[in-house]
């Protein structure tokens, strides 16, 4: 057994290695700039949506607050007109600084989640091998598998969902190449 906390320096530098090649991935080869589409008429939609006020937060209409009121005939002559939406809308101001702070953060939070587990599974001098299986395998559940709930649920296009699964696998790959390096 290794206690993660022993397992401080892989998991910083994981996070800083997956740091940098997630913004090699987004900023360099852009394979996710397809992901979402613009509105048609955007300034137009833009323009009707702002005397809403609406607060930074997600929406779905059209909007029921128990199941029941999905067989009423109100919900389904809105669920008939259309549009079906799920809205997202953020603060005033969107300031990359901050994400990408809580994205480093949360590199952070998988590394550590990958030593708590590779470090109860393998014990000091493990080989490099099983090092790899083990918190590649972990760090790829932490970066990828709840992803795939939003095209289930919520209409992401499965094409995006797959490009951001092939990240996650990437992270993993990162992630246990530096445990299996650097494990005690």
């Amino acid at each position: 057994m290794v206690p993660a906390l022993s397992l401080w320096l892989p998991i910083l530098i994981s996070a800083v290695i997956v740091f940098i090649v997630s913004s090699i991935l987004h900023m360099v080869l852009k394979h996710h700039a397809s992901d979402m589409k613009a509105l048609p008429n955007e300034d137009e939609v833009m323009d009707a949506l702002q005397p809403f006020n609406l607060g930074a937060g997600e929406y779905f209409m059209p909007y029921i607050s128990d199941m029941k009121q999905r067989e009423s005939d109100v919900f389904k002559a809105k669920l008939a007109k259309g549009p079906v939406a799920f809205l997202t809308v953020g603060p005033d101001a969107y300031y990359m600084g901050g994400k990408l702070f809580m994205w480093f953060v949360y590199s952070l939070l998988v590394g550590l989640f990958t030593a708590y587990i590779a470090g109860i599974a393998l014990a000091p001098g493990a080989h490099y091998l099983a090092v790899f299986r083990i918190t590649g395998a972990v760090a790829f559940v932490g970066y990828s598998l709840a992803l795939i709930q939003n095209s289930i649920w919520y209409g992401r296009g499965w094409s995006s969902t797959l490009k951001y699964l092939g990240d996650g696998f990437v992270y993993a790959l990162v992630t246990a190449g530096t445990f299996g390096w650097m494990w005690p």
